[in-house]
């Protein structure tokens, strides 16, 4: 990582943008991570979320200016962007350096799982609603509130196991390194690679110790396994 980062803000109405709600802490985190680096972003640059998903433009002006000035593109807080399957296809894509304040450890094979499982959300959750309206309706069920209600429920149920798949992801991004390292000293099978992580201290998601079947879910889920 060099020592130039421009930096890219993001909040979700025209009235953040406006008050300034929400920029602030974002910029106070940015810079409280580059005083690590002894640096100031060379540039700032603040995106307000659109009613179109899609429109990125400040995003765009961000990347141009890192490739421009050959700099480290400074993100505030990469996990409230997890869900944004576009912005981290693009990230992963773009060829820029980048970092997040919140996730300093992250990289393209991060965003690209992150992108994956919020693709893939966004998918299902536009089916399973899709499926619970067409049985709604198969059992006589109005258009009205009442399928406004099982809709949004629908939702809930879907948004609420996104974080939770979001969580595990990032959990496994942070985790591929030190297998790597693990497999690299020579130890390649799924039950040896339990054990040095218990040997190392390192929790499974909930806390617990590892088993050869939670590495092996690991590593397809990454196409890790060979």
């Amino acid at each position: 990582m060099g020592d130039s980062f421009v930096s890219y803000l993001r909040v979700s109405t025209h009235k953040q943008g406006r008050s300034g709600l929400g920029i602030e802490a974002q910029r106070a985190a940015v810079a409280f991570y580059l005083t690590g680096f002894g640096a100031t972003p060379l540039a700032e640059f603040v995106e307000v979320e659109s009613g179109k998903r899609d429109d990125r433009p400040q995003l765009a002006r961000a990347l141009a200016e890192c490739r421009v000035r050959k700099a480290t593109l400074i993100i505030a807080k990469l996990d409230r962007l997890a869900r944004d399957a576009h912005f981290l296809l693009g990230l992963q894509r773009s060829g820029i350096a980048f970092t997040a304040a919140d996730m300093p450890n992250a990289n393209r094979l991060t965003v690209g799982i992150m992108a994956m499982v919020a693709e893939e959300e966004r998918r299902a959750i536009s089916e399973r609603t899709k499926a619970a309206l067409a049985a709604a309706k198969a059992r006589g069920v109005k258009l009205g509130g009442r399928v406004e209600n099982l809709k949004n429920a629908e939702l809930g149920r879907e948004r609420g196991a996104a974080v939770r798949r979001e969580k595990a992801a990032a959990r496994t991004a942070d985790l591929l390194p030190v297998i790597d390292t693990i497999r690299a000293e020579g130890v390649t099978s799924a039950t040896g690679i339990a054990k040095a992580l218990n040997e190392r201290g390192i929790p499974t998601t909930r806390g617990g110790r590892w088993q050869a079947v939670q590495v092996q879910r690991i590593l397809r889920s990454t196409g890790g396994v060979k």
